[in-house]
């Protein structure tokens, strides 16, 4: 039988919800059924974003993200929607394995198959929390914090990149211009070989090796000393490589800037190899930390099991959405290695993502990556400031307790897109 709200709260809902949410949990089921499953792409400044929607037969639905990029609007409207549809939203964990179950030819190990179901999962739970009146993070467990700490993502300098100042003073900018606060910035310290020498013009220098040059690394150490000193002793920086470097030159990188105290070194060493990650993390006292490319709990418990890293960076809305980030936080707080969260995704993923980092013990900060113009905070419906002395606060409403902003959407949706067309 097909309801629509004003039925649901006709059978009783409204007492229900004066029930704990368990409870309703329990009221709700098999009551309403996933009646339509909808993607819209928006063009963000750096990344096309993908946004999901979970409509149900009781006029209540939940919104998500997966990873940006192309293909994941594709395989959800011709597969996933239509495994779905009928089926209980509150089974959260069935359905996502449902798609992952159904799709393992498409890619069940990562890719697509898991940026698609990534971003239903965290419609799911936005579902879940309306319908039962409840944040996110409570229903994965409860919080252990109500703010969760961000960092800047920075990207090279704009102005003369190849120039030693010029990292300097980009760090000085950062903190001269800060206006939510932020105490912990991302530099990429693997622009600095390619923007001194672009043309691969200097010996050992080649686009497609891994090598590290003698002169490469004295240039980074000089480079992450400037924003040491632009920055201050308690401002932390993370430093990241993009899996570009081999072992050993990448050991002696971390040795040389052991001394300006990174928070951590991002993503040493090609990701598809625990061994070399493991070979660095035992020859250097610099923090390292990895996983943005690594899919579900299977990928990344040889990672923490090997204790491969200091921290796994998981991102969110790629690597199988909000329950199982908490799988991978909890293997790793067992053998000691916290989690922070890796994320160019959109303000809803953003949020949905720090949802998750709340509910996590050994949580260390969350990023902030790509181009951020206003618009990209404007798009939800948020009270008060999106950040606030560098964290963001965890408001206590439904769901991942936003919305879209229609007007602001429809201003940046992708070409051809429409909204929930």
């Amino acid at each position: 039988m097909t309801m629509d709200r004003r039925k649901l709260l006709a059978m009783g809902a409204v007492s229900c919800f004066a029930l704990p949410y368990q409870a309703r949990a329990q009221y709700l089921k098999k009551k309403v059924k996933i009646t339509d499953v909808k993607v819209m792409i928006v063009r963000g400044p750096t990344w096309d974003w993908n946004l999901f929607k979970i409509e149900t037969d009781a006029g209540v639905y939940g919104i998500g993200e997966g990873y940006w990029g192309p293909g994941a609007k594709d395989i959800t409207l011709k597969r996933f929607k239509e495994q779905l549809i009928g089926e209980d939203p509150l089974n959260v964990v069935k359905l996502y394995t449902k798609l992952l179950f159904l799709n393992g030819g498409y890619g069940a190990t990562g890719g697509l198959t898991y940026h698609a179901a990534s971003g239903i999962e965290i419609a799911l739970w936005d579902l879940a929390g309306r319908l039962l009146q409840t944040p996110v993070c409570n229903l994965l467990g409860g919080r252990f914090r109500d703010k969760v700490r961000f960092y800047r993502t920075l990207q090279a300098p704009e102005h003369n990149p190849a120039e030693a100042a010029s990292w300097g003073q980009q760090a000085a900018d950062a903190i001269a211009h800060n206006p939510f606060g932020f105490t912990a910035f991302k530099f990429q310290g693997d622009s600095v070989p390619t923007t001194a020498d672009p043309d691969f013009k200097e010996p050992g220098h080649d686009r497609y090796t891994n090598e590290l040059t003698n002169r490469d690394i004295r240039r980074l150490v000089d480079r992450m000393d400037r924003v040491r000193a632009a920055i201050g002793p308690d401002v932390d920086m993370a430093i990241e490589c993009h899996w570009k470097y081999s072992v050993n030159d990448v050991i002696k990188y971390c040795n040389a800037l052991e001394h300006v105290n990174p928070l951590w070194v991002e993503d040493a060493t090609p990701p598809e190899n625990v061994e070399t990650m493991e070979r660095v993390s035992r020859a250097t006292n610099v923090p390292l930390c990895t996983g943005e490319n690594l899919y579900g709990l299977a990928q990344f418990a040889p990672l923490v099991i090997r204790q491969a890293c200091a921290g796994v960076h998981i991102d969110i809305p790629k690597s199988g959405g909000l329950f199982e980030a908490k799988r991978i936080a909890d293997l790793a707080d067992l053998y000691g290695i916290w989690t922070a969260c890796h994320n160019p995704a959109s303000a809803v993923g953003t949020i949905a993502s720090a949802h998750a980092a709340a509910s996590v013990r050994n949580f260390r900060v969350h990023e902030l990556a790509g181009g951020r113009d206003q618009w990209t905070f404007d798009m939800v419906t948020h009270e008060g400031p999106f950040f606030k002395d560098g964290y963001f606060v965890i408001q206590d409403k439904p769901g991942l307790g936003i919305d879209l902003n229609p007007d602001v959407v429809k201003a940046h949706l992708a070409p051809d897109e429409k909204w929930w067309g």
